[in-house]
């Protein structure tokens, strides 16, 4: 704002005329308004995806002409912790963690139980992932009086992956880049409609975990 105000009082000198000068301020302040409105977002920082959850979800919303369906940032009751995506699809029910790591530093496996970035261990990633997709398959099968199996994963972002698909401690790990086929590879097990039951289940059970 004291940008624009500036804007006006240098034009109207230029000018010499302070009415003219008042008139290309407020023209500016106007202009200064829009400008901020449009590039500045009114959502906090804290609530807004990740920039790795905004790939994983333009991935996912393909999907949705093949009859999956999916909920974003979902909490676990009781916790602070969240599934990024949960799919519910004709192959079966995926939690979905999107990562973004830092590019330079290698991604490595130990014995199919470790998982290294760089020096990190990221076990307790896969930890933390493979609870989730546990307690979102617990919630949803009380729901619906029958057993539903959630798979867990771990979609990374940034750093090459020298794999295509690997399961370490019981969540499969690869590139962000294959999320689709992942899900779409496997057999079809589940109708239209249990599709549907399922996605309805975990809408409820699951909360959001930025409610509007």
């Amino acid at each position: 704002m004291l940008i624009a105000l500036g804007v006006g009082v240098v034009t109207g000198v230029l000018l010499a005329s302070w009415r003219i000068g008042v008139t290309f301020a407020i023209i500016a302040a106007v202009a200064d308004t829009v400008y901020r409105a449009r590039t500045v977002s009114s959502i906090p920082a804290w609530r807004r995806a990740s920039a790795a959850e905004r790939r994983t979800e333009g991935q996912l919303k393909k999907l949705e002409r093949s009859g999956y369906r999916t909920l974003h940032a979902r909490a676990i009751p009781g916790s602070e912790a969240q599934i990024d995506h949960l799919v519910v699809g004709p192959t079966g029910v995926y939690a979905v963690d999107s990562e973004k790591w830092d590019r330079r530093l290698p991604v490595r496996v130990q014995s199919h139980r470790k998982l290294f970035h760089g020096p990190f261990n990221r076990k307790p990633r896969l930890d933390e992932a493979r609870w989730e997709a546990s307690q979102a398959s617990d919630l949803i099968s009380k729901a619906l009086g029958r057993e539903v199996t959630v798979v867990p994963s771990l979609a990374i972002y940034g750093p090459a992956i020298p794999w295509r698909i690997l399961n370490i401690r019981e969540v499969d790990v690869f590139s962000g880049s294959m999320v689709r086929k992942w899900i779409t590879k496997r057999e079809r097990s589940l109708t239209t409609a249990e599709v549907e039951s399922i996605y309805r289940a975990a809408d409820r059970v699951l909360p959001p975990r930025y409610p509007e």
